[in-house]
């Protein structure tokens, strides 16, 4: 025990990319070159090395015992082999006789030997030279080497696919890593038998992020964007490139952790980044640090796997050499699917967070891996993320169609909205979230109904088929916008007859299971107006079509406690149209229960007294209470609607309306025992008194559309909305008066 050590590396932290890759390349390093046993970990953003080593005998193994591992990119200008190329690093350690340099004198040999063989006095000018020579380098060089290849390319059986990570094989443009990796051991002088003098406070600075003088001036590449130079970079206008010599070095090495197994899993998706461990397309979602333009000609996100358990070098290679994030079976190809992959636990199991990395074009042409965000991997696995699945094939055709520079900004923004919606989820997990994928795919599906899911008179996306019902129960959040959204979205008709209400908001009619887009007929009723004046349109619409209201039927009622809060305007209108257009795209469900409701308005006797005449099915007296009945079985009661009622109704003459509807109850049934004649009712008086108190007809017309929901053991509001307005078979007039006055 007294052999272990525990060096926490203040310097090697989870951001910027260069302080994580260094934490990877001090891991390999050590367990490679000095302590095969050596353990890493990240505690509080520093990472953790376990091993032998002290902290000043870790200081001493860069110094004096460190072999640089031999990275050359001899297929590439700029790299030190062809033509003009600066080549004193590549000479100055092939003429070195350092020994812990012998490797890289080696491969150095060996590429000018097959170079002069190929004769090739500059870099291959054409494709098929350039995989000639990169194949006859992957046969004939040393492991160490083909092991950089393997970090920076993969070799398909047409051309090459290089890793994000590492710029375009190794290079970024004009600057080639490997190069400036050979100008770092020959800044600190490690191809000498000892390296100079500033050496020693410089790796100090790397390791523990202890201040330091003496930053020479270096290009850092894409890997620390804070100290790219440019514009306001320091004081002054202008700011030049700066680089720790040991953080580029040790950074460099830390990327051969990623040489990947992307050769045995490119067939497994069409996309080549996906082939790279934990590389995706960008997507601009989840944070402010990217933006739609940026993504689009992004080289793609690298998201970091972040541990708190001590792990070997090899577990972490093995990690990184799977790079598995899946999605249904499949690796995941974009952030999106990342995200919902680290929400299901579809990646490795011991990573408990990830740092996101988008690789965008900043500072002219330069590529720069920004730091996004942090993505924690859930204690318990979301297990909601599977109601996703489903949506992937539709989602994907969505974007399509949304995609290109022709693509109307509204669908472009409504693909955005979707896939941020679902990006929040997987990350917070909360079901508000959850509820803001479903309204995302109802906005999606509004503006694809805009022009019937075309574009130029081709279809670009069809309509989002039902989706499980058991979206209801997970987005529930028991409010009342919710109860009534899930209530208009139900509505249907009996026996098929007429199509549900999804036909009164979008131009789509059904074959079977399957809905299509169609004309934009008289059905569709709904507007950009008012939630209140589409109601009664499809009330309307649906009366119209039903001839009255017979077989208006539901699978969600709304209660009266409900009811009242929105005739009185208490709801918020412009949430319920949300979810509405997100719940009409759910299958039906089982019954959803709801918080008990809380005291609200006194439920208005006009809504009473009118809604008698919109009941979606014949009603049946038995067992001492009012039920709604299937069939029209003897002494089961059918009532019609009166065509005039809702006009009345939305012109302000609520009194007059409800006189129609006591005379059409009086006649319809001799069961039916409505009040007392109008003119001599207190029940008419009320309805009066609430006239007065500025009741709104046109809520009052839009909530008749609302069902009332079915009778149940515990509620029974059917039973109470028709004893507000008739005597119970045995009942007598004592015995309702009495009532009335309570």
């Amino acid at each position: 025990m007294s052999s272990f050590h525990v060096v926490e590396l203040p310097g090697c932290t989870p951001e910027p990319l260069m302080s994580y890759l260094k934490a990877l390349g001090v891991l390999r390093l050590v367990s490679e070159q000095a302590d095969p046993q050596a353990l890493g970990y990240w505690r509080q953003d520093r990472f953790v090395l376990e091993s032998k080593l002290s902290r000043d005998e870790l200081v001493d193994f860069f110094l004096e015992k460190y072999s640089p591992t031999p990275i050359l990119g001899p297929w590439a200008g700029a790299s030190g082999f062809f033509g003009k190329d600066n080549r004193k690093a590549v000479q100055s350690i092939e003429k070195s006789s350092s020994d812990r340099l012998a490797d890289y004198r080696e491969v150095i040999g060996k590429v000018q030997t097959i170079l002069k063989s190929e004769g090739l006095d500059e870099k291959p000018d054409n494709k098929d030279a350039k995989a000639k020579l990169l194949r006859r380098y992957r046969r004939e060089m040393p492991d160490a080497f083909v092991s950089w290849m393997d970090a920076a390319m993969v070799l398909g059986e047409d051309d090459e696919r290089f890793a994000p990570l590492l710029g375009t094989g190794g290079n970024d443009g004009k600057l080639n890593f490997t190069q400036n990796f050979m100008q770092r051991i020959v800044d600190l002088k490690l191809h000498e038998n000892r390296p100079r003098r500033e050496a020693c406070s410089l790796l100090q600075s790397s390791l523990w992020a202890q201040p330091v003088d003496g930053l020479g001036k270096a290009a850092v590449g894409q890997f620390s964007p804070g100290r790219v130079g440019g514009p306001n970079a320091t004081q002054g206008m202008e700011g030049d490139s700066t680089d720790n010599p040991w953080d580029f070095l040790i950074g460099l090495e830390g990327s051969l952790m990623l040489a990947s197994a992307a050769v045995r899993r490119l067939g497994a998706h069409s996309s080549s980044r996906a082939s790279f461990p934990f590389t995706v397309r960008s997507r601009s979602v989840g944070s402010a640090a990217s933006s739609d333009e940026e993504t689009a000609g992004a080289r793609g996100e690298l998201w970091m796997p972040l541990w708190k358990q001590a792990a070997s070098a090899g577990e972490i290679k093995l990690l990184f050499s799977e790079g598995r994030a899946d999605v249904g079976g499949r690796p995941a190809g974009d952030a999106v699917e990342f995200s919902r992959a680290v929400a299901g636990l579809g990646t490795d199991r011991g990573i408990h967070s990830f740092c996101r990395y988008g690789l965008f074009e900043r500072s002219g042409r330069s590529f720069l891996a920004v730091a996004m965000q942090r993505f924690d991997v859930p204690v318990e696995r979301r297990k909601e993320v599977d109601l996703l699945l489903p949506l992937d094939k539709w989602l994907a055709e969505f974007r399509g169609g949304a995609g290109g520079d022709a693509a109307p900004q509204r669908l472009q923004a409504a693909a955005r909205r979707v896939e941020s919606k679902i990006f929040d989820y997987c990350r917070y997990g909360e079901r508000a979230d959850l509820c803001g994928v479903l309204t995302a795919l109802g906005m999606a599906e509004r503006e694809l109904a805009v022009t019937g899911g075309q574009r130029g008179g081709k279809q670009i996306c069809r309509p989002l088929q039902d989706i499980a019902g058991k979206w209801i129960q997970a987005t529930n959040d028991e409010s009342p916008e919710f109860e009534i959204a899930l209530a208009l979205a139900s509505l249907h008709h009996r026996e098929n007859q007429i199509l549900p209400v999804r036909a009164n908001l979008e131009p789509v009619n059904r074959k079977g299971k399957f809905w299509n887009w169609g004309e934009a007929g008289r059905s569709v009723v709904w507007k950009r107006g008012s939630l209140v004046e589409n109601m009664i349109a499809v009330l309307e619409r649906r009366l119209l079509d039903g001839g009255g209201n017979a077989g208006i039927d539901f699978h969600h009622g709304v209660r009266m406690e409900t009811l009242a809060d929105f005739i009185a305007g208490e709801t918020d209108d412009r949430r319920i149209e949300e979810l509405l257009w997100g719940l009409m795209l759910v299958g039906a469900s089982d019954h959803v229960s709801f918080k008990p409701p809380k005291p609200s308005h006194l439920f208005p006797r006009a809504y009473a007294m009118l809604k008698p005449l919109f009941l979606p099915r014949p009603i049946r007296f038995y067992e001492g209470k009012w039920r709604y009945h299937d069939e029209l079985v003897q002494d089961a009661i059918s009532i019609r609607s009166e065509p005039r009622i809702l006009p009345l109704v939305r012109a302000g003459h609520i009194r007059e309306a409800c006189e129609i509807a006591a005379r059409r109850l009086r006649v319809t049934d001799s069961k039916l025992k409505p009040l007392p004649s109008p003119a001599a009712s207190g029940f008419m008086r009320q309805i009066d008194a609430e006239i007065k108190c500025t009741l709104d007809p046109t809520r009052l017309a839009a909530s008749l559309l609302l069902p009332i929901q079915r009778d149940d053991l515990k509620r029974d509001d059917l039973n109470r909305l028709l004893r507000l307005v008739t005597r119970l078979p045995e009942d007598d007039a004592s015995t309702h008066q009495t009532e009335e006055g309570e």
